[in-house]
Parts: C-alpha cells; sequence; structure tokens
C-alpha cells in the first residue's frame, strides 16, 4: 500500500482516540487503553499492523523524552539530596528481587546462568507505566512517589552492568580487555562531554535561538538536543533515557526550563502512548495459546515473588500505610529493559530463542497486568486502608465556620493565629499528624485529611464558607485544590500562598485573584533593615523598598499576559530591569540635592 507510514500514523491514532477514553470512562486509566488498543490492532488481533520490533524500538523514544521532562523539573541540588534512595533503595529493591526471582528459577530446571540473568531481567520494573501512572495520579510527590522515582532511575543505571555482565556467561565471542577498557574510557568521555556541554554549550546556543522569535525553531531544536544524546548515549552501549535525564537534570536551572518543557510535552504524550500500544502489540497469544497454563502460572509466580520482596521493601522504607500497597503494585510488573536483557542473552547464547521468548510474554503480560492491579487497589484495597488509618477524633463533623485553612504549617499559624486573636473563626486542614496533635494541646480546631478531596472540603464546610486559604507548601497540591474548588464550589473565595512567580501565573491562569508571593514581603522587610545597616535612614529604606514593592508588582501583571512566551518573557524582564534601574538613579539624584531627615530624623 502506498503511503503506508500515514496509514500506520491513522490506525495508531484511531485505536488510541477510541481505546484510551472509554478505558478512562470506565475507570481503568490511560495505560490500560492503549495496551488494548495495541492487542487490538496487532498481529493477534485485527492484524492492522504487522512490524511491531520496528514501532517499539522508534516509540521507546517516549520514554526517552520523559525522563527528559522528569530531569527538568529535578534540579542538582535535589537530585543530589536523592542519592541514599536512589542507591540504598534502588540497590535493595534489585538485590531482593533478584535473589527471590534466582531462588526460585533454579527448582524450575534452568541452569544458574539462565536463572542469573532471568532474574535479573525480571528485576527491572517499567519507568514508562510507573512514571506515567505516576503522573496521571499526581503521586510523583508522594512518599510512593518519590520512593518509586528513585527505584527506576537506579534500575536505570543497574541495567548497565547487566547487559556487559551477559557476554561473561555466554559462549559468544566477547570483547578483549583492551576493547573493554576502551569502551568504559568512551562512556566516561561521553558523561563527561555531556556535564560540560550542559553548562556551558547548550545554554548559549538556546539563548541565540530564542533571540530569534522563531518558536518552531526553538521546538526543533529541543527535540535535536534529545534526539542526539539519546544516540550518543546509545552510541557506547548506555541507557538513553538515562543520558536525557542527566541532560535535564543540567538544564532545569536554565531559564528556558519551562519552555523546553511545554515545547516537549506533547511529543512525549504521544510517543508514550504509541510506546504502549506497540507493548499490547508484542503480546505472542500465538505461544501463550499452545501453553496457556504454563505462561499464566509464570505470570502469577513471578508478580507473586516480585510483590512480595516489593511489600517488605515498603515497610524497610517505613512508607505510609496507605501507600505500601500502592508501591508495590507500581513496580511489580517487568519493564522495558527486560527485552533488551533477553533480546543480549539471545545474542551470547545464555538463552535459547524459546526461553527468550517466553520470558516476554511473561513481561509483556505482567505489563498488561499493572493497570489491573492498580484498579484494583483504587476499588478494593484503598478505601480499606483509609478506614483503617483513619484515627476516631479525624472524623469531621459539619462545619460552618467562615474561613478554612488548607496546610496548617510555618504559613498557615500566622494567619490562623491573626484570625484567632481577633475571635474569628476557622476550620483548619492538614495532613501532618503529629502537628495536629500538638497543636489540639492549644485550642485549635484542626483536622487530618487529604485537603484536595471534594468530599473532605464539604464536610469542613467549604458549601458554606467565605473564605479558603490554601496555605500548603506542595505547589502542585495548591493548583489541584484550586481546581477543586473552582468546580465543586465556585462561591468559595480562595486567598492562596504562591511558592515563586511561576506558581503565581499558574493560579492566576486558575482564577485566583488575592495571593502572596511565599518569602517576598518579609525578604523586603529584611531588604529595609539591610540599607539602614549600610547607613540608609529608616524613612529612606521604607521609601526605597516601597518603590521596588510597587514596580515588582506592577511588572509580575505587566509579565503575566506573556509568560509562556519566552522571547517576549526575556524582552519584559529585561525592559523591568532598566526602568528599575533609573527609577533608582533618579532617587539618588533626588536624595543627593535634598537631603531631607525626615523620619531619619
Amino acid at each position: 500500500m502506498e503511503n503506508n507510514l500515514l496509514f500506520n500514523a491513522l490506525i495508531y491514532l484511531l485505536a488510541a482516540v477510541i481505546a484510551v477514553p472509554i478505558a478512562k470512562r470506565l475507570g481503568l486509566g490511560a495505560v490500560l487503553g492503549y495496551l488494548i488498543a495495541g492487542m487490538a490492532i496487532g498481529p493477534w488481533g485485527l492484524r492492522l499492523i504487522e512490524d511491531v520490533q520496528i514501532i517499539l524500538h522508534f516509540s521507546e523514544f517516549g520514554v526517552v523524552l520523559l525522563l527528559f521532562v522528569i530531569g527538568l523539573e529535578l534540579d542538582s541540588k535535589r537530585l543530589w539530596s536523592l542519592r541514599r534512595p536512589i542507591f540504598g533503595w534502588g540497590g535493595a529493591q534489585v538485590l531482593g528481587c533478584s535473589a527471590a526471582l534466582f531462588a526460585a528459577g533454579l527448582p524450575l530446571g534452568a541452569d544458574w546462568r539462565t536463572a542469573l540473568i532471568a532474574a535479573l531481567g525480571l528485576s527491572l520494573s517499567s519507568t514508562a507505566i510507573a512514571l506515567a501512572t505516576l503522573d496521571e495520579r499526581n503521586l510523583m510527590n508522594t512518599p510512593a512517589g518519590n520512593a518509586g522515582f528513585s527505584i527506576l532511575l537506579f534500575q536505570d543505571i543497574a541495567a548497565i552492568p547487566m547487559i556487559a555482565l551477559i557476554p561473561l556467561l555466554g559462549i559468544a565471542e566477547t570483547q578483549g580487555e583492551t576493547e573493554g577498557w576502551l569502551g568504559g574510557l568512551k562512556v566516561v568521555g561521553v558523561i563527561a562531554g555531556l556535564i560540560v556541554g550542559g553548562r556551558y554549550l547548550i545554554r548559549p546556543i538556546l539563548r541565540i535561538i530564542a533571540k530569534t522569535g522563531m518558536r518552531e525553531i526553538f521546538t526543533a531544536f529541543a527535540l535535536l538536543l534529545v534526539i542526539s544524546i539519546a544516540l550518543l548515549m546509545d552510541s557506547v552501549n548506555m541507557s538513553m533515557a538515562l543520558g536525557t535525564f542527566l541532560a535535564g537534570v543540567l538544564l532545569a536551572e536554565s531559564e528556558y526550563r519551562h519552555a523546553l518543557e511545554s515545547d516537549l510535552e506533547p511529543f512525549k504524550g504521544l510517543l508514550l502512548g504509541l510506546f504502549f500500544i506497540a507493548v499490547g502489540m508484542s503480546v505472542d497469544f500465538g505461544l501463550f495459546l499452545t501453553k496457556p497454563w504454563q505462561i499464566l502460572g509464570l505470570v502469577m509466580a513471578f508478580l507473586s515473588i516480585k510483590m512480595s520482596v516489593l511489600y517488605v521493601l515498603s515497610k524497610c522504607f517505613k512508607l505510609p500505610r496507605t501507600q505500601q500497597s500502592l508501591f508495590t503494585f507500581l513496580l511489580a510488573q517487568g519493564g522495558e529493559f527486560a527485552f533488551v536483557v533477553f533480546s543480549t542473552a539471545t545474542s551470547a547464547m545464555v538463552f535459547s530463542r524459546d526461553t527468550s521468548a517466553l520470558l516476554v510474554v511473561v513481561v509483556a503480560l505482567s505489563m498488561v497486568v499493572t493497570p489491573l492491579l492498580l484498579v484494583a487497589y483504587d476499588k478494593l484495597i484503598e478505601p480499606r486502608l483509609r478506614n483503617i488509618d483513619a484515627r476516631p477524633d479525624d472524623e469531621i463533623t459539619p462545619q460552618d465556620n467562615p474561613v478554612i485553612i488548607a496546610g496548617f504549617g510555618r504559613f498557615g499559624q500566622i494567619i490562623g493565629r491573626l484570625l484567632y486573636a481577633n475571635r474569628i473563626r476557622a476550620t483548619v486542614l492538614d495532613h501532618d499528624s503529629d502537628q495536629i496533635d500538638l497543636l489540639r494541646k492549644f485550642g485549635f480546631k484542626i483536622f487530618y485529611g487529604d485537603v484536595t478531596r471534594a468530599d473532605l472540603l464539604q464536610s469542613a464546610g467549604a458549601d458554606k464558607a467565605k473564605v479558603l486559604v490554601i496555605a500548603i507548601n506542595d505547589a502542585d497540591a495548591s493548583l489541584k485544590l484550586v481546581d477543586v474548588v473552582k468546580q465543586r464550589f465556585p462561591k468559595l473565595r480562595i486567598v492562596a500562598r504562591a511558592r515563586d512567580i511561576t506558581h503565581c501565573y499558574q493560579l492566576m491562569d486558575r482564577g485566583v485573584e488575592i495571593l502572596e508571593r511565599d518569602t517576598f514581603e518579609a525578604s523586603l522587610q529584611l531588604g529595609r533593615r539591610v540599607l539602614q545597616e549600610l547607613g540608609f535612614g529608616a524613612y529612606q529604606a521604607r521609601q526605597t523598598a516601597m518603590k521596588f514593592r510597587a514596580h515588582n508588582i506592577k511588572t509580575m501583571y505587566a509579565v503575566y499576559p506573556h509568560y509562556k512566551d519566552q522571547q517576549t518573557l526575556v524582552s519584559l524582564a529585561k525592559q523591568a530591569r532598566e526602568e528599575l534601574e533609573e527609577m533608582f538613579a533618579r532617587d539618588r539624584e533626588a536624595r543627593d540635592k535634598q537631603q531631607s531627615g525626615g523620619w531619619d530624623a
């Protein structure tokens, strides 16, 4: 057929557009929708697409983009703070699951080499499924999300020595010692080049491209950057996803972070969906039909062993009880790198082709089962855990206070105390049980709960209250709370705490008019004291600070309509700095002429 590429694209898009909304409507999640779409159009379904391997390799680029975007959200300081979870938790998961699966494989008659490589490959989880699920459910900043992300990142690193180990166990020809050393030097050189380039080369190039004002060229360069890094890492047999993740981390503190993220987001979503479709297509139902009970038994045994180890680790990691099962189900499946490990093992003659095909089907089916496990968790396990963990005094009787304060940390406490001193009653919601017990001793009416839950807000009196104060620390959670309130309680007036200027703009996008940046006013007051310590009079320091405040707020609202346009944003920021500099220069001239005492006397 002519235009075969367009025809295939039509099939993929049509399958996704039909299957995913239905799966979402049934509460099955987007990932399972993509997997079902793949099964339907693949070689064992309607046979609309036959060549699965080509599309599977191409769609892996979706995982690469996913890791790059995640890297953009993590600066180097936060990544360094995660070093212990990454290597501690990640190492414990890989070693624990590998040991348990290896011990289970030996009694099945496999020789120790086959059992070892199979165990190592099966210990790896699906980065695409786990991270897509965390992102879809907004769980990245939860304890289970942090633990899962750390383990997945370690697995990407661990896959490299696993693949390097395989030729040593096989009977195929292996690299000589010189080539091995040369390969190691190439890896070190590529990573060093990536770090240096990310710090000193990519940012100037992005700056030059941004000045052209052509958004499509900026998007093209973003894709070029990711593809180049992926191919460079692949050329030295390194994880493409790991390389692009490191590049994302290096650019996380750049001024182009949000522009890169917004440009790549549509490609990431589409290619991830294509990856899940390809996984669904790759399930070999022909092999499944010839050995159905053996394969089902292997899938159940694999999931049971891995889930048992993960559940024990979740307790060792001291995850909240309500998230232990979620963490277990999230990482229970096999992963994309298992396909690479098994393919390498077949080439090195550690595996027979039949063994490799059998294990690939087991991994693919485990990936298909994972969304079903998460649905079971949502419907059956999570409600029971919530009831078990709920404390008797956490049950909120309907409230009718005029103010609800969401979050009672260092920010919310000041607001609460101000209201309390003026005999204004407020209902306070927080999720820190230790904090709640302490504050109740001082007479505060405070309740435990997830402030983003609409039913909890209803019980807290959101339909009767006049003002909701959003004082929680998590920017994503605060935005989710605004969305819930705007939909369910549109008459409730929102007063919000903003973490930074970007968070301000995101709140303003949602119609929040009254907001305050976390440290702006306190920093301004401290700045006044610094000026006084440097010789400014009290009146002069106050006037300078107030002028700066007025100019900053004016600039914030002027920039807001353009904050998603990188080129305009840079131009406006430069203009604002020049205006501020001119204003302060005029102030200095006036001060030198008048030498007025005022309050300074």
